[in-house]
């Protein structure tokens, strides 16, 4: 038996009881920046096509094994890791260096919801990050992420970039950052218009250890196109 699971199995517990039950387990995870620096060491040779579930090679996919170069102490004995990397493409998962060098990490956090792609020339206004904007996740509820208790500035980036949405009024959702609510937000009538970033800022307290945040929908779907999170304000 194959028990397959996405970064949500990704646990020292699970796998260790995966590994106990004697199955065969295939769990994702996110790389820390370590792993991915490591890749970089590792030479074109080493790296093979990715296959699809019909086996078929996945275009602009490679497959390369990283288990020799990590240090797997707590995990189960013989685990291998295996990465693929692949080319942008609606629903990859992408990590994002900004104008001013800032890394941020790929889609996690949320509950519910899809992501979406735009067209990698989509104009963007109201920004030096454009590539930020042309990604996004909408229908969500919620957001969560582990954070040391303390005080933290939490910025929600914003574009309506969906070409079924054509005036104000048409988008329109809630959101709260750790009890501060933000109602009725459509990000048209803050912007005045299709492809124009806009930023809105909440000072947090977090006293549970996380950062918890919702969405509530009024008219579509609610979107957001990235959550930067800074320690202090």
């Amino acid at each position: 038996m194959l028990i397959r699971t996405d970064g949500a199995g990704g646990t020292h517990d699970f796998v260790k009881w995966l590994a106990g039950q004697r199955l065969q387990y295939s769990v994702g995870f996110t790389l820390s920046w370590d792993a991915v620096a490591k890749l970089e060491t590792i030479p074109e040779s080493a790296w093979t096509p990715a296959y699809d579930a019909d086996r078929k090679p996945r275009e602009g996919a490679a497959v390369t094994e990283l288990t020799g170069l990590l240090d797997l102490a707590g995990w189960p004995e013989g685990m291998r890791v295996i990465v693929r990397a692949e080319r942008p493409h609606p629903g990859a998962q992408l990590r994002f260096t900004d104008a001013d060098g800032n890394v941020w990490e790929a889609d996690h956090g949320f509950a519910d919801g899809q992501t979406e792609q735009r067209d990698e020339n989509l104009p963007i206004a109201n920004t030096k990050n454009p590539a930020l904007y042309r990604t996004e996740r909408y229908g969500m509820t919620a957001f969560s992420l582990p954070l040391t208790n303390g005080k933290y500035t939490v910025k929600l980036h914003f574009a309506e970039t969906y070409d079924g949405i054509s005036g104000p009024g048409q988008r329109v959702f809630s959101f709260n950052v750790e009890g501060h609510e933000t109602k009725d937000f459509d990000v048209w009538a803050k912007t005045g218009g299709l492809g124009r970033a806009d930023v809105e800022t909440v000072n947090v307290d977090v006293t549970d250890g996380k950062l918890d945040i919702t969405f509530t929908p009024g008219v579509q779907s609610p979107e957001i196109n990235g959550i930067e999170i800074i320690s202090g304000y």
